[in-house]
């Protein structure tokens, strides 16, 4: 990932990588591995994350 600095501006450059990081899902991912999960809710997780993915592709892609 690469991010340009222009005109000196690092705020602004830094509030777009927290924003390609939060797209690629790099904060959801560190604070899920934050503390051990037991594999029941780890599975529970996986599913839920599915059914989100799930719902956001048929929302694009819905005709009405």
């Amino acid at each position: 990932m690469e991010v340009k600095v222009i005109n000196n501006n690092v705020d602004k450059a830094l509030k777009v990588a927290k924003k390609k990081l939060a797209a690629d899902g790099l904060f959801r991912e560190l604070k899920r591995r934050r503390y051990y999960e037991k594999p029941s809710v780890k599975r529970k997780a996986k599913e839920r994350e599915a059914a989100r993915r799930r719902q956001k592709w048929l929302a694009k892609h819905r005709p009405f």
